[in-house]
């Protein structure tokens, strides 16, 4: 598993304003350990404790959940994040109650894998792939506004279909949606 922090969250992560995040299935924690350098304090939830072990630091609280088990439910609150990162992990049915974790301005960045990656490797199973504009849909159903998009083949770490959304609750200014030019 690569350490690099992924360029999509690397390019939007400064958009989360101040507050706690999330970084669910964080795994060895690169993620967690880039919010936390941008300021953050950072929940990283993952369901292997030898990943989370990885992950722990300064300003990274680590917690051990299986939100994949018989019966297990969101175990966070309303509006609590300031962000949600999320990448290489879908779950389905977390994602009405994630969503509704996120702060009035808070700013959604998730990347995973999309239909279309069986012809590069795993995951193939259908449950654990997008569907065409599934990250689009999940922004229009739960009232956020879309501040970029992308679905294709990208090549690192790894050649992989992927779809990436970077999204904001309402209440997230428009100014500060703007970012550098690339």
């Amino acid at each position: 598993m690569s350490d690099v922090v992924s360029p999509w969250v690397q390019r939007y992560a400064p958009l989360i304003p101040g507050g706690e995040v999330l970084d669910l299935a964080c795994g060895s924690g690169r993620h967690a350990r880039h919010l936390a350098s941008l300021g953050h304090a950072v929940v990283a939830v993952d369901r292997d404790p030898e990943a989370l072990a990885a992950a722990a630091g300064p300003e990274i609280t680590t917690t051990a959940i299986d939100l994949e088990e018989a019966g297990a439910v969101w175990p966070f609150g309303l509006e609590r994040f300031a962000g949600i990162v999320v990448t290489n992990y879908l779950h389905r049915p977390l994602i009405a109650d994630m969503l509704a974790s996120l702060a009035p301005n808070g700013v959604l960045i998730y990347e995973t894998f999309a239909d279309g990656n069986a012809q590069f490797g795993k995951p193939s199973n259908p449950a654990f792939l997008l569907q065409a504009g599934e990250l689009l849909d999940w922004a229009r159903n739960h009232g956020l506004r879309v501040v970029a998009f992308e679905d294709g083949v990208i090549d690192t770490p790894k050649a992989a279909m992927v779809q990436r959304l970077c999204a904001v609750k309402p209440d997230f200014p428009r100014v500060a949606a703007l970012l550098p030019p690339f």
